[in-house]
This record gives structure tokens, C-alpha cells and sequence, in this order.
């Protein structure tokens, strides 16, 4: 079986500012917030620095079921990755092979309440409409150069 988070998750993975964690409570209740260290460990999971995420930790909690997704801002295209998480604090034995590649990340500048290690049940790539609707114009340059004029950024 292919890998699910292979070479090409990981390319965007790394070229990603920020993900996006969604859980749910255990009324369904949705929670979608932003998570800046993030890295792509093995094949099959995920894992996600809990620096300030009570909700999140709460609803992992009680259901495990999330979904993770991040993007290039430049081009527009990324990855969505439905999981399955547990939320590892630094008491369980296995704690550092999950926040080992997050530590190497930020070092002191953050602390690292635990660990939010998400094992790949699937992955879809995610692109920004234009690419669907507009395919002979469209390209990654034409997304870059739109996005640098949306950002006011220069290169």
C-alpha cells in the first residue's frame, strides 16, 4: 500500500505556514483552529505542537476523529489529512518520538503541553478553484504572481 503522507504531502507540509486542525466535541460541535509547528513524521502520521490548544485537547478527548489540512498560500494548493488523534503528554513513554521533530523546530521559544499525534486514515489534495475553472489559464505562476498582489508582498 502507498504511502499516505508521501513525498509530495510532505513538500507542501514543510512549504506551509500554518495548519488547520478541526475536532469536534461530543456534541458534534466543530473547533477549527490554526497551528503553527506542525511536522510530517513517518508514512502515516502527523503530529501538531499543543503550545495553546485547551479546546482542541478537549475535544480529542472525547473524539478522536480530526482532520488536518494546510496550503501554500502562493500556489493555493495543499493537502487535507482525516485522522485519527491522541493527544500524548510528556508523561507517556512514547512522548518524545512524537515531539522530537516539533522540538527541533522551536526549541525554548515555545512551550510544548503535549503532543497531538495524528495517524492518516486519508488524504486529499486541496486546490484553489481557478485551477478546476479555469485550467488553460491557470498555472502555479499566475497563482503566485495574484497572491503576492492580494498580499502586497514582493519577492
Amino acid at each position: 500500500m502507498p504511502a499516505l503522507l508521501n513525498a509530495e504531502v510532505r513538500e507542501f507540509a514543510n512549504r506551509s505556514v500554518l495548519c488547520w486542525l478541526a475536532t469536534a466535541d461530543g456534541n458534534g460541535q466543530p473547533n477549527v483552529t490554526p497551528k503553527e509547528v506542525f511536522a510530517i513524521v513517518d508514512d502515516d502520521h502527523l503530529v501538531i505542537a499543543n503550545i495553546s490548544s485547551p479546546v482542541s485537547a478537549k475535544n480529542i478527548g472525547v473524539n478522536p476523529k480530526v482532520c488536518a489540512s494546510f496550503i501554500d498560500v502562493f500556489v493555493q494548493k495543499g493537502f487535507k489529512v482525516v485522522g485519527t488523534a491522541s493527544n500524548v503528554r510528556p508523561s507517556a513513554h512514547d512522548y518524545s518520538k512524537w515531539a522530537a521533530p516539533l522540538q527541533a523546530m522551536v526549541g525554548d521559544r515555545f512551550p510544548i503541553h503535549s503532543v497531538f499525534a495524528i495517524k492518516a486514515d486519508s488524504v486529499e489534495k486541496i486546490v484553489a478553484p481557478s485551477y478546476r475553472l479555469y485550467p488553460a489559464e491557470t498555472t502555479e505562476e499566475t497563482q503566485i504572481q495574484s497572491a503576492l498582489r492580494t498580499y502586497g508582498v514582493t519577492r
